[in-house]
């Protein structure tokens, strides 16, 4: 059987150790990036995205007991391996309470090498990628990598789930790739808006009713709960939640039974409940909105989506993929863009995130009157939107401005005051200031006025 390889992040401060390890990882197949400190290790964590760390116990500055620490706040269940020549029992009983899958020894055998960094990859779960129907999720974005990865683990379970993000992230996507992942794939998966509902509606839809509970109720209506059962249901936009239904909803995850609207008996149910939100739960708790113990009964595993613009290497993968199913659905040819429309697409804003997306891309293709869609079909249909994203040279310069206006409100117009904390010579700072059109008249100015408006409140009110 083909041994499973991915993405190893290699720390040790000894640059020989690093290499060899490093030229082995790689003859197994692994990709591997190697840094000499733990400060390194966790500068590159966000942007190398390891499925494994191996690091070494001693090392400067920061050891590999406190960089495993340091690792698990940012990413929670990330396999670690410790690398020591030094090791003693307590440390092998510490590091593996801190969370270590296991330990390698120096000199490092080969073999030893490949075995515990396979079974380290399979606690990192890439099987995830089939498994959590990655057809339904597009993504090749490692920052999805990780949400996907912590949300194959949850599904082997039954714990309550909290997904939040912006709305249209394709939250009640994931809700049912969880599903479709889990031991309840087999049984329904059943979503319901919360904020789509009146509240006198909702709980006869999610509870059920029986006949004659309430005016017009002429039969018994199962509810959401008793249609899901065995299987999982997902409470979207979980914060506009009446408060009233929220001590119901409370009240059947304590007891795990539900009590339809008129009925004194109640039902045991067995559903795996996941819950949605794009609004701060834990702000909407503070102002009273939302019950803080149903909070953590819905929060026992929470995941965030991350909006289109934090995964914009997935945008030419969800247009290919919109522009497939289009076609499909209307019967014809799939329709291309031109590459400086595609261009275009990946640098816009996407405030609407992947819906967003699917819209602009289904508005180009019914309005495109070639099969070819034009940088002009884009632009008409982002409007505002188009080309939010800056190339460097503008980001160089919005920030330089920003910089230099920040300094002359900070020195009152005063160029070499504010030169110096610059850490430039005045000429040159001159030249900075020309390029960005500042006046630092201006800002003495604006002194001057806000030190009068000062003197004539003081004045007044003495």
């Amino acid at each position: 059987m083909t041994e499973q390889t991915g993405r190893v992040l290699l720390v040790d401060d000894d640059p020989s150790l690093l290499r060899l390890l490093g030229l082995r990882l790689r003859a197994f197949g692994h990709e591997v990036k190697g840094v000499e400190s733990g400060a390194a290790a966790l500068s590159v964590l966000d942007t190398f995205h390891p499925q494994t760390v191996i690091t070494d116990l001693r090392m400067d500055e920061m050891d590999g007991l406190h960089l495993l620490d340091e690792i698990h706040k940012k990413r929670p269940g990330l396999p670690i391996l410790i690398i020591t020549a030094h090791g003693t029992i307590p440390d092998a009983v510490d590091a593996t309470q801190r969370g270590a899958v296991g330990f390698l020894t120096k000199p490092v055998d080969k073999e030893v090498l490949q075995t515990k960094v396979a079974k380290a990859l399979k606690n990192s779960a890439p099987e995830y990628v089939n498994k959590m129907s990655r057809h339904e999720i597009i993504s090749c974005s490692a920052l999805m990598d990780d949400v996907l990865a912590s949300a194959y683990k949850v599904s082997q379970s039954d714990a309550s789930v909290l997904i939040t993000g912006e709305s249209g992230t394709g939250k009640e996507l994931l809700a049912r790739a969880i599903h479709n992942a889990s031991s309840r794939g087999d049984r329904e998966f059943i979503a319901i808006n919360c904020s789509a509902i009146p509240e006198h509606l909702l709980e006869s839809e999610l509870f059920g009713h029986e006949r004659g509970a309430f005016t017009n109720a002429m039969r018994s209506h199962r509810g959401l709960f008793q249609a899901a059962d065995g299987g999982t249901l997902l409470l979207d936009e979980i914060g506009d939640m009446p408060t009233a239904l929220q001590i119901k909803l409370l009240r059947t995850l304590q007891e795990g039974e539900i009590r339809s609207v008129g009925s004194t008996k109640a039902t045991p149910i067995d559903v795996r409940l996941i819950s949605a939100t794009n609004c701060d739960l834990r702000n909407a708790i503070a102002q009273g909105k939302f019950r803080e113990d149903l909070f953590y009964r819905l929060n026992v595993v929470s995941l965030h989506m991350p909006p289109l613009a934090e995964r914009r290497e997935d945008i030419p993968l969800l247009v290919t993929h919109f522009l497939t199913r289009l076609a499909e659905k209307r019967n014809e040819p799939a329709k291309t863009y031109t590459p400086e429309a595609m261009d275009m697409l990946v640098a816009a804003s996407w405030r609407g995130n992947v819906r967003h997306l699917y819209n602009v891309v289904e508005q180009n293709v019914v309005l495109s009157p070639t099969r070819v869609i034009s940088v002009h079909t884009v632009e008409h249909a982002l409007g505002n939107d188009a080309n939010e994203f800056l190339s460097y040279a503008e980001a160089r310069d919005k920030f330089t401005r920003e910089y230099l206006t920040r300094l002359l409100r900070m020195t009152s117009g005063n160029v070499a005051r504010a030169a110096r904390l610059a850490k430039r010579n005045r000429t040159d700072f001159y030249k900075l200031l020309r390029r960005s059109q500042l006046n630092p008249a201006a800002f003495k100015r604006r002194a001057l006025s806000s030190d009068r408006d000062e003197v004539t409140v003081r004045d007044s009110s003495s």
